[in-house]
């Protein structure tokens, strides 16, 4: 029965998905999306699959993709979370367990970042109680200004926690030796940067953890999800503690006392033999992803390679086109990196007599989806209304380069939906406007 299903399944695919999948482009009609899912029928066989299964939590896929995500990044533990965003609240939190002692943050500890950033790369730094220090952006890789570091180190200063902007490794060398020089922790937010590479190791990799989120717009997609990496084992423990409720158990679901000691040990001033199951040695949370989920992952994870080759792709076919535009200054990528693009971004500059938002708006008519750099600036937005500067949160310098990519940086998507086609397009759209508007 499940054989005949999994068939019908494929043969829904290509009868209603293939058919809007393979739809003919047609300019100024057809909407280009920024991002997207891109899939077959493997991805419905899988969620049917784990469905007939139903085992709602984590089981075999769960299992399956975490072990297989480690092995593609090569790091020893991949735990599988219900988002990006929960990603990144799981790896700060985890920094903060007793169990690292000296070393653990504790609330009124400083933590660097940048102001130009997605809300939840700084929200877990806020919500604990710590207080984020922002430095700014160097403009031509679009991410952290390294020479600010220095500066904004403290006798406070406990982590660093910065993100690989659309894709483009930051500085790694640099970073991880200020981390390293004063035994800081790296939290290296690699969600838009899944399979790119610095100095042929892939990011995410470099720091104490990594992250990534599987939201639709990213790399891979399971429709909301995420992972948490390390190759460090004190901190799989707690990562893991603190993914399921904070308990000290580590069976996974469905199985008991695997360490065969469950009813023999002392915890705290519990009674003696007190159901290892349910001691708790952290203040955790709920973070799984379902087992559905996680099966789309699987198939999601087969097509990484060729999603990683595409996105390069279109990012290049972009930047040979519109290198030659006066109006913009173009990112460049990191030294010693390949980045697996996430965004191709642009800032319109002083010779421009147009603003942002006038060739966005052009763009947008034309049925081209366009982004700013999430916040632009996260302290001028009404969140930080309730936060008093030098207290609850640091700023290093004026923040000049946030502000340009706040007042005119704005990004067109890569990703592997996106054909030659509609890249050709885009660049058509944009000569078209800075050819009227000089």
């Amino acid at each position: 029965m499940k054989e005949k299903i999994l068939n019908d399944v494929k043969e829904y695919f290509k009868n209603v998905h293939q058919k809007k999948l393979e739809q003919d482009f047609i300019p100024s009609k057809t909407r280009i999306n920024y991002a997207g899912r891109v899939y077959d029928e493997k991805e419905l066989e899988y969620l049917v699959d784990s469905a007939l299964d139903f085992w709602l939590t984590a089981s075999k896929y769960s299992l399956k993709f975490e072990k297989e995500l480690s092995k593609f990044l090569g790091v020893k533990h991949s735990f599988l979370v219900n988002s990006g965003s929960s990603a990144n609240l799981l790896a700060f939190f985890a920094l903060t367990s007793p169990l690292l002692k000296d070393r653990a943050i504790k609330r009124g500890d400083e933590v660097i970042t940048v102001a130009a950033a997605f809300p939840t790369t700084i929200n877990p730094i806020i919500q604990y109680g710590a207080i984020p220090v922002f430095v700014d952006m160097d403009l031509k890789y679009m991410n952290i200004d390294v020479n600010e570091l220095e500066k904004a180190k403290s006798p406070k200063t406990k982590a660093v926690m910065i993100a690989h902007s659309l894709g483009n490794p930051f500085n790694l060398k640099i970073v991880k030796e200020f981390c390293d020089k004063y035994k800081l922790w790296l939290i290296e937010d690699n969600c838009d940067a899944l399979g790119s590479t610095y100095d042929g190791k892939f990011t995410g990799t470099f720091g104490d953890i990594g992250t990534s989120s599987f939201y639709p717009a990213h790399h891979i997609t399971m429709g909301e999800g995420g992972a948490v990496y390390t190759n460090d084992d004190l901190l799989k423990k707690i990562i893991l503690s603190m993914r399921d409720w904070g308990r000290d158990c580590w069976c996974i679901g469905g199985k008991d006392n695997t360490c065969g000691c469950r009813f023999t040990q002392q915890f705290g001033s519990l009674p003696k033999g007190y159901d290892h199951k349910y001691v708790y040695s952290h203040f955790g949370f709920n973070l799984k992803a379902t087992e559905m989920q996680a099966a789309i992952g699987c198939a999601q994870l087969e097509k990484l390679p060729s999603f990683i080759k595409k996105r390069k792709e279109n990012y290049q076919r972009l930047y040979e086109g519109l290198k030659d535009v006066k109006e913009f200054d173009l990112v460049e990528k990191e030294q010693n990196s390949d980045p697996s693009w996430f965004g191709f971004m642009l800032l319109v500059n002083e010779k421009a007599k147009f603003s942002r938002n006038e060739i966005s708006t052009f763009l947008e008519k034309h049925n081209i989806q366009t982004r700013t750099l999430f916040a632009g600036n996260i302290i001028r937005h009404p969140a930080f209304d309730c936060m008093k500067e030098g207290l609850d949160f640091k700023v290093i310098g004026k923040l000049e380069n946030t502000e340009k990519i706040m007042n005119n940086g704005f990004w067109v998507g890569v990703y592997p939906g996106m054909s030659f086609e509609m890249i050709d397009y885009i660049i058509l759209k944009i000569k078209e406007f800075c050819e009227v508007n000089k």
